[in-house]
């Protein structure tokens, strides 16, 4: 394998993120992988030859990366290329599917699975099975929109029923579909339920992160989707025990944009860094199930933390991102705190710094519980003083609804320095 300082990664993987197939791209530790990604969500839900719900780029390998270790991953800079797109609340079509319409489509005429298919006109009829012709989209819209963004990426608007339209007509062009990119673009549909709404943008990533020690589709790999795995009636089905495996690489949280740093566990060897789903926006909790995915260009720099064995991601928000209570103290703040502690004879203060631990589960419940025990076991603390920390240094935020949260707080320093993570913590918010 060629190992470089930067790769430039522009293929992608049929949905399944397979820790058995051999890594293509290979990037220095301390190198740049660089990446044109296609829209997630949508676009991949229809187009039945996608199996996992999503269209994400093909893992890199890092060298030195081993099992049991971490890679820090900074977020250099994301770039939205689309001019339009569409997206709105999702509804299942019975009888195109076996179990999970995300992961095993068939055919309702020709019963193929994870047929071919084609783009006949406009609207939520156009796609088509390449053999028999039959409308095949395993999802419907129940109350959608198109958007358009400015030159500057920094407004949209939502549109009527003509600009859809017109942006479904010419629908490759409008989102910038990578050109090796085989999902059917989702702004086909021309959706125009909500005309003339203004949203801002702030571009993330729906999914960052490293491959899962089993095959799972990547739009399950996390602990709230992934539920839909268990015992399910296909191939990719798994227990309980087997979804441990998983990485949490989908999570949907808007705080992993531009600037932030998101560390994640390495479950095969090189880790597998791959990425894609990128939104326009988001509010915490995607709780319409979709946003507006778009493609994008996406540079990374990524680090190997030797012995750092993590069982899921830990995010650096960038210090504007921070609850409130967990921002790092200023210099006014320290002096009155140690005036404080003088007088009520406290010998020594905390030094301490921002760490969000990311919990999926079931639904919201299951999650936090999830990141407040992956943040205890990684500190060799209890859950109730991860609890208490939570609670009056940080905050409990929703990633997406239903099953994916942060666990924020403020660590005492020397938790930190006993994981090998004061020193990246520090820099990053010094």
């Amino acid at each position: 394998m060629s190992v470089k300082q930067t790769v430039y990664v522009n293929k992608f993987t049929d949905g399944i993120l397979d820790p058995n197939k051999e890594m293509e791209y290979v990037v220095k530790d301390g190198g740049n992988i660089i990446a044109n990604t296609t829209p997630g969500c949508w676009g991949p839900m229809i187009t039945p030859a996608l199996k996992g719900g999503h269209e994400v780029t093909s893992p890199v390998y890092v060298e030195g990366a081993e099992v049991g270790d971490a890679i820090a991953i900074q977020i250099n800079s994301i770039e939205v290329t689309s001019i339009a797109t569409a997206s709105g609340c999702d509804k299942p079509v019975d009888g195109r599917f076996v179990g999970d319409p995300f992961v095993a489509v068939k055919c309702p005429n020709c019963s193929t699975m994870h047929p071919e298919t084609v783009i006949e006109g406009v609207g939520q009829q156009a796609i088509r099975c390449k053999i028999c012709k039959e409308d095949i989209s395993p999802f419907i819209f129940t109350n959608a929109y198109t958007m358009a963004f400015n030159n500057k990426k920094s407004v949209g608007i939502t549109l009527n029923k003509e600009a859809a339209v017109k942006v479904a007509e010419n629908a490759k062009d409008y989102m910038k579909t990578p050109e090796l990119s085989i999902q059917n673009p989702i702004v086909t549909f021309a959706p125009h339920d909500i005309v003339g709404a203004m949203a801002r943008l702030r571009p993330f990533l729906g999914q960052l992160g490293t491959t899962p020690a089993r095959p799972l589709p990547d739009s399950h790999n996390a602990g709230d989707f992934g539920q839909f795995l268990i015992n399910a009636p296909h191939d990719y089905s798994v227990t309980k025990e087997e979804l441990e495996d998983r990485t949490d690489g989908h999570m949907d949280i808007n705080r992993v944009r531009q600037g932030a740093i998101l560390i994640c566990p390495v479950k095969v060897p090189g880790g597998g860094v791959y990425l894609g789903d990128m939104h326009a926006m988001q509010g915490d909790g995607e709780i319409a199930g979709h946003t507006t995915d778009v493609s994008g260009i996406v540079n990374l720099r990524v680090n190997v933390v030797k012995g750092l064995k993590l069982e899921g991601p830990i995010l650096l928000p960038v210090e504007e991102d921070l609850p409130y209570l967990a921002k790092p103290f200023s210099k006014e703040e320290k002096e009155e705190a140690l005036k404080l502690s003088k007088q009520w004879g406290v010998e020594k203060l905390e030094e301490s710094y921002p760490i969000s631990f990311i919990g999926t589960g079931a639904n919201l419940n299951e999650a936090t519980t999830n990141g407040m025990e992956r943040a205890a076991n990684l500190f060799d603390i209890t859950v109730p003083e991860v609890m208490n920390r939570s609670t009056i240094t940080g905050s409990i935020e929703i990633g997406r609804h239903p099953g994916v949260v942060t666990v924020t707080f403020l660590a005492p320093k020397e938790y930190l320095e006993k994981k090998s993570l004061l020193d990246l913590v520090e820099d990053f918010y010094a």
